[in-house]
């Protein structure tokens, strides 16, 4: 089963969201490109999810969201 993909991670600058490694930035062990892979929120934005169907379990509310982190 693969990890949950998370909507909102706390830092997503220092890891590669590329595959299910979540590998840190520095250190990239799935040889996937020469770069590390952005999280959707750091192209798209916090509500990243509400746009497109991303097939995830995502709340109906964003602020739902904001408040429980």
């Amino acid at each position: 089963m693969a990890k949950k993909f998370p909507l909102h991670p706390a830092h997503p600058e220092r890891i590669c969201w590329g595959c299910d490694k979540y590998c840190p930035a520095d250190s990239l062990a799935c040889g996937n490109g020469s770069g590390r892979t952005l999280h959707p929120a750091e192209m798209l934005g916090d509500d990243w999810y509400c746009h497109g169907d991303w097939g995830l379990d995502a709340p109906d509310d964003a602020t739902a969201v904001k408040k429980a982190e």
